[in-house]
């Protein structure tokens, strides 16, 4: 069954300080019971915050990203192993900022969402397309391709716990927004492709998350739509109070 998930990836932002005085303020507010609120906080808060979550029924912690290897050599990585043995649920992979900073692939992406699968974890597997792409009206071929290439091979049950966070990057943290009728058009072929690459009844349990410069203005209208399962918000989820009315902006 879809889920209704108001995710907040918070990146490089906030000192010890001023992040638990914000996921204070979040985990006090009562979220609706069909609402799932997932923080994606830096690394090093991690272990504190889903501790000081572990009580809250619907409020789960994401990581931002791991790496493809269970351990090893790599300076400065985290792995899925060491995020399953401090109990995190979540782990975004695939984020527009990874992809195009980082330089990770289509097919480096797929052997991270294995390493996590293997781990337990619930992949957030973020695709979209930049403004070139968008402008040739190449998006959806553009997004399919990153979803058929990271995602493909997965069998039935790896797919049933992977969530896709829909990114036109064009709208990330340039203050422009998709429109509700956009965001529907690929959230729509997003959940078309994966249920020509698995089945109709995967595509229609799947919860799909548009992540482009999601506001508290702009929520209640985007998630109206009818293939858009909630958000992954950047910008916004930095303040409780704006993050709060997002995750009450579901119909």
């Amino acid at each position: 069954m879809r889920k209704n998930i108001a995710a907040g990836n918070w990146k490089m932002f906030k000192d010890a300080a001023s992040a638990n005085e914000l996921f204070e303020k979040l985990i006090a507010t009562e979220i609706p019971e069909n609402v799932i609120t997932v923080i994606a906080p830096p690394f090093i808060y991690l272990k504190e915050f889903v501790q000081k979550a572990s009580s809250k029924d619907r409020f789960l912690i994401a990581a931002q990203n791991c790496h493809h290897a269970t351990e090893g050599a790599y300076t400065g990585e985290v792995s899925a192993m060491m995020l399953k043995s401090i109990n995190i649920p979540y782990v975004i992979i695939g984020h527009s900022e990874r992809r195009e900073q980082h330089a990770e692939s289509n097919e480096m992406l797929k052997m991270k969402v294995l390493e996590a699968l293997n781990y337990g974890l619930n992949p957030i597997f973020c695709c979209g397309e930049p403004l070139e792409i968008r402008k040739r009206e190449e998006h959806i071929s553009f997004v399919t391709k990153q979803i058929t290439e990271s995602l493909g091979t997965l069998n039935h049950d790896q797919i049933s716990q992977i969530v896709i966070a829909y990114e036109p990057i064009w709208a990330i943290g340039t203050g422009e927004t998709a429109s509700p009728e956009q965001a529907q058009e690929m959230h729509e072929a997003i959940r078309n492709h994966i249920s020509s690459l698995f089945t109709e009844e995967i595509a229609n349990n799947m919860s799909i998350l548009y992540g482009g410069s999601v506001k508290a203005s702009n929520a209640n209208e985007i998630f109206s739509k009818p293939d858009v399962d909630g958000g992954l918000v950047g910008g916004a989820a930095l303040d409780a109070d704006s993050f709060i009315k997002i995750i009450n902006s579901f119909r």
